[in-house]
């Protein structure tokens, strides 16, 4: 059994496998937070990737949201960087681990949310851009869907399966939905469901994405919990998602979703990338990590320099 990511320094996460990586998150026992951000935009403070000022108030795993392979950008790293090594700059200069959103847009949908959420070819769920993320450094994959892009569960099983057989044991494999992501017909309840759950691992899944309580209508701590407890008894983790903007909510609010995720037994908590647009608030960032695993926890990651 690998150590608990909580004690992890940035050398070791930089070597972790993916079997590690596995390993180490399980043994943190549902004290793991999942910042996304997004790096195509300005970042808040200029001059500074979104995801560093996450990793500053205490994200352990850096999710990048509208990142491309096709054109990988990330606004805020310094000058000169080659943008095919943006990946590894990030996980350098934070010590955290790297993963990237990838997109199962049904390919019988056809509006969209808008020109900014629309999907672009490199950031869709195929095995070709999941090979690039490996060749990257990308760490894990996150199979969903953005605003009004049409992300079907039918097509997350279908491209996860794809990119399962393509990336091998290269990556660790989120799917699910933190939101309709454009199906209406699949909102609330009908979003993810226990046959959803088993389809995703089977299909090759080591950890399921699902709303948090409290974020999506009709999604409360008890439906949550039975889908979290549906995943563990198939072998998978889970990620409970904010996904709907509540990551600018008060930290108040911040704080009730947290601890619902950790009642209803998830092994990761997701905070999103739309406080303002690119990044959850710091201060709820902060909340969050302190919610799930107190001060000490939060102030080591924080502390704990990328040089060790």
């Amino acid at each position: 059994m690998h150590k608990r990511y909580l004690d992890c320094c940035a050398s070791e996460l930089a070597a972790i496998d993916r079997q590690g990586l596995l390993e180490s998150l399980q043994a943190s026992e549902g004290r793991i937070l999942v910042s996304e951000t997004i790096g195509a935009v300005q970042p808040m403070l200029m001059d500074i990737t979104n995801a560093e000022l996450a990793a500053s108030q205490g994200a352990d795993l850096l999710l990048l949201n509208l990142f491309d392979v096709d054109k990988p950008r990330l606004q805020g790293l310094p000058a000169g960087i080659v943008p095919e090594n943006s990946l590894r700059e990030l996980q350098r200069l934070t010590g955290r681990v790297v993963g990237v959103n990838l997109e199962a847009v049904d390919p019988n949908f056809k509006d969209t949310h808008g020109e900014f959420w629309a999907a672009t070819k490199g950031r869709l769920a195929t095995a070709e851009n999941a090979k690039k993320l490996v060749a990257m450094g990308a760490k894990f994959v996150v199979l969903t869907g953005n605003p009004g892009n049409g992300i079907s569960n039918e097509t997350i099983g279908h491209c996860l399966q794809e990119i399962r057989q393509a990336a091998g044991d290269s990556l660790v494999i989120i799917a699910g939905k933190m939101h309709a992501a454009g199906i209406l017909t699949r909102a609330g309840g009908k979003i993810i469901t226990q046959e959803d759950v088993s389809t995703f691992v089977a299909q090759g899944a080591d950890i399921v994405l699902l709303p948090a309580p409290g974020t999506v209508p009709g999604i409360t701590q008890e439906y949550i919990e039975q889908l979290i407890d549906h995943a563990h008894r198939q072998g998978a983790m889970t990620m409970t998602a904010i996904g709907t903007s509540q990551e600018g909510a008060s930290v108040e609010t911040i704080r009730q979703i947290a601890l619902m995720c950790k009642m209803a037994g998830t092994d990761l908590h997701h905070i999103g990338d739309a406080g303002y647009t690119g990044m959850a608030l710091p201060e709820n960032i902060m909340a969050y990590s302190v919610a799930i695993r107190g001060i000490r926890h939060t102030y080591s990651r924080i502390a704990r320099s990328v040089n060790r």
